[in-house]
């Protein structure tokens, strides 16, 4: 997937079955990688059309909005942060497979027969379903997908609340699919799995019949983000319900599910949701004595202990009362409306830069993505009212404006040149004197 001009263009309506996975094999058979499309890349305006609609109907039906501002804005960044490596390298679970097919394959099933199809989406959800549990069973891979668990919301924007990590772990569990499988047919189903999941993060859709049975769907998906005690490692499943009915980790949705980490890190700051885990790995390994409790800390269970079972005593989980409040930020009214202004005008430049990638020079790649690490960073130290944050805010206006002149980041319309020199010339004194006056009056 590394040739734009090769790729064909996606219609609106395969666009929408490609996130409901009811596209027919004829239509997303590939001979070549380089043909295959970037579905995740071109579902972007079918994400944002679907959360809208998410909005409307919630407003609608239960008169509130699905979720909170706060809690959007870092599920997405987190979805932004994810994507970034990719600016520079191509997927790892592209190139493993790529590697293996190309040197260890025992023989070589048709790209263009509709049974390789459909045996390949049977392999890689049968592969992202151990992935999976292994991501909740072993610690070092829970420091990973983690993150997805951490929005205590759960609505759509919750499915875009990706890792940086995971993508290093769960590509072992599809590499035996090339043996056999050819790369452009597996990249099409990889993708499928992926866009699948986005839909079923919401509480809009109560119940889908029979077909509760076979798929997973928004149900069975919300016990599976609970952090009641019930709740805990159940339904792994990634477009088939059937692999936890198998296995025996299937549990259907009954009581009120309350979302989040069982011990919430009360934060919408996105390098401590993604990286918090591995710290606390790192400080419980070298607190633990003995070299194979060394060894369990890391590959053991998140709740295992010396003396305890590999997965944890369930008794230790927190008790769920129903009456948990969720993190909020302490941020005024206005304060939410700038960082939403400044999240936006970041998203434009991201998708900028994700359009014109091979027309952009490394310097300047290089220097956008610290811009985005930057502005994501100092969003969630505004929303969570760190101490440094005016200063950090200062920082980032300045770095944009330095950035800006040189040509590095340019205005989506060129006749608001003037006007973006201006309004982050305004952004840096305010936030300069803000930072000022807190450095003379000292901490709090």
């Amino acid at each position: 997937m590394k040739n734009p001009e090769a790729q064909q263009d996606v219609s609106v309506s395969q666009g929408v079955r490609t996130i409901f996975y009811m596209m027919k094999p004829n239509e997303t058979s590939f001979q070549t990688l380089e043909e295959v499309p970037d579905y995740v890349k071109k579902a972007t305006p079918f994400f944002i059309s679907l959360m809208l609609l998410e909005l409307v109907v919630s407003w609608i039906c239960k008169g509130k909005p699905p979720g909170r501002l706060d809690d959007a804005l870092t599920s997405i960044s987190a979805g932004v942060l994810s994507r970034l490596p990719s600016l520079f390298f191509r997927s790892i679970e592209l190139t493993t497979y790529i590697y293996i097919w190309e040197n260890y394959r025992l023989f070589n099933l048709p790209w263009d027969s509709p049974w390789t199809w459909y045996l390949t989406f049977l392999g890689v959800d049968f592969g992202y379903y151990w992935f999976h549990r292994m991501a909740h069973e072993v610690n070092i891979m829970w420091a990973g997908h983690q993150t997805h668990h951490s929005s205590e919301d759960y609505n759509l924007s919750t499915a875009l609340r990706q890792s940086v990590l995971q993508i290093y772990t769960s590509w072992i569990f599809y590499t035996p699919l090339a043996l056999f499988i050819p790369p452009s047919v597996y990249a099409v189903h990889l993708q499928f799995n992926l866009l699948y999941q986005f839909w079923i993060h919401t509480e809009v859709i109560t119940n889908l019949g029979f077909l509760e049975l076979i798929l997973n769907t928004p149900s069975h998906h919300r016990v599976h983000h609970g952090r009641n005690r019930y709740c805990i490692d159940k339904n792994y499943a990634g477009v088939l319900i059937i692999w936890d009915r198998i296995f025996g980790t299937f549990e259907a949705e009954n009581e009120k599910v309350v979302y989040g980490l069982t011990h919430p890190i009360n934060t919408f700051e996105p390098i401590k949701v993604q990286f918090h885990h591995i710290f606390y790995i790192w400080t419980t390994f070298w607190a633990t004595p003995g070299f194979f409790h060394k060894f369990s800390v890391i590959f053991k269970g998140p709740g295992w202990g010396p003396g305890k079972p590999r997965l944890g005593l369930s008794e230790e989980i927190p008790q769920v009362t129903g009456k948990e409040v969720p993190f909020s930020s302490s941020a005024s009214q206005l304060l939410k409306m700038y960082t939403v202004v400044q999240f936006a005008l970041m998203l434009a430049f991201y998708e900028e830069t994700f359009a014109n990638t091979a027309a952009l020079s490394q310097v300047t790649l290089l220097l956008r993505v610290c811009f985005i690490i930057l502005t994501l960073t100092s969003i969630g130290f505004l929303l969570d009212q760190r101490p440094k944050a005016a200063l950090m805010e200062t920082l980032r206006c300045l770095v944009f404006l330095t950035l800006y002149r040189f040509g590095h980041l340019k205005p989506l319309v060129p006749s608001l040149s003037f006007a973006f020199e201006v309004f982050f010339s305004i952004c840096i004194a305010f936030w300069g004197v803000r930072s000022m006056k807190q450095l003379i009056s000292g901490p709090k």
